[in-house]
């Protein structure tokens, strides 16, 4: 039988159950991958206590070939850059700065979409959960992790419910840590493993945003 999760909020429940030794921390922060990743970030960020925020990622595409990623660019100001892509398709500076420029303004729109007037968590010398529904390709969590680097942050973690058994070297080639509640290998989507994995509408993603995760203080009570 294949392995299955009753929906995206019982997949984070578990999820954080496997990343109990950050709950509580200041210097901890869940950035989930929306629209999927969010519910699941939410659960994780509730049940250890801590900020929960979202890192939209958006791929840089060569020119001509927008499915070949020559970088990424994420929340916050991260980016990355694959040279060796960028020297071997011959794309020029002109080229990477309009397609940077075009990406970061659907990034800046889909921001404030989501995350309102609010600034961006900062992840500095802290400890950073990257959480989505799940892994299929692993090019967009690779992505992320990449980018993310640029802000120096002081451990990289990518959570996810579900994921091919064969992504885990791939990730952990990027990542500090890498959690996973079930490898598969039998894998064909995400959704296969789910019972219930309808797409969530951008107001369901800003009304968990929105929502408290991080404990209150006793003091503060």
């Amino acid at each position: 039988m294949t392995f299955m999760f009753k929906d995206r909020s019982q997949a984070g429940h578990l999820l954080a159950q496997r990343l109990e030794e950050y709950a509580g921390r200041d210097d901890v922060v869940v950035l989930a991958l929306p629209r999927g990743g969010v519910p699941v970030g939410y659960e994780v960020a509730r049940t250890l206590g801590v900020e929960l925020d979202v890192l939209i990622v958006r791929k840089l595409g060569v020119p001509g070939h927008p499915e070949l990623a020559m970088g990424a660019i994420a929340s916050g100001g991260a980016s990355y850059l694959n040279k060796n892509v960028i020297q071997y398709e011959h794309v020029s500076r002109e080229a990477l700065d309009m397609e940077y420029n075009s990406e970061s303004l659907e990034l800046k729109r889909r921001e404030r979409l989501y995350r309102g007037r609010r600034s961006a968590t900062p992840v500095n010398g802290r400890i950073v959960i990257i959480v989505d529904d799940g892994i299929a390709t692993g090019a967009t969590i690779y992505a992320s992790v990449k980018a993310l680097r640029s802000k120096r942050p002081e451990k990289i973690i990518v959570a996810v419910p579900v994921a091919p058994k064969l992504a885990a070297n791939r990730v952990l080639s990027v990542a500090d840590e890498f959690e996973c509640v079930h490898t598969a290998s039998a894998f064909q989507a995400v959704g296969q493993f789910y019972e219930n994995f309808e797409q969530l509408t951008d107001d369901e993603v800003q009304e968990l945003l929105s929502k408290p995760t991080k404990l209150r203080h006793p003091e503060s009570a």
